[in-house]
């Protein structure tokens, strides 16, 4: 699937990055796949971290995604922390 900007909420920002919160029901390796915050690389900076809550057929998920590079309005690349 997509992602769904709307589901991506900003909870503390400051210093160097800023922590965001995300809900969705695509596959974790779906959300860390490259490319998938793409849509919203202008909200995004290197250094930032995602907070990743999901269900994936019935089973909860909890992914930190950090953001390790947002080029502009191109790129954006995660890397799983957990």
């Amino acid at each position: 699937m997509a992602l769904t900007a709307a589901n991506l909420k900003l909870v503390a920002g400051g210093g160097t990055g800023n922590i965001w919160h995300y809900n969705t029901t695509d596959a974790p390796a779906t959300v860390a796949g490259s490319g998938y915050f793409n849509s919203v690389t202008t909200n995004l900076k290197q250094y930032d971290m995602i907070l990743v809550a999901g269900t994936t057929g019935g089973t909860h998920t909890f992914d930190l995604l950090g953001v390790t590079s947002a080029s502009g309005a191109a790129t954006v690349t995660t890397t799983n922390g957990t």
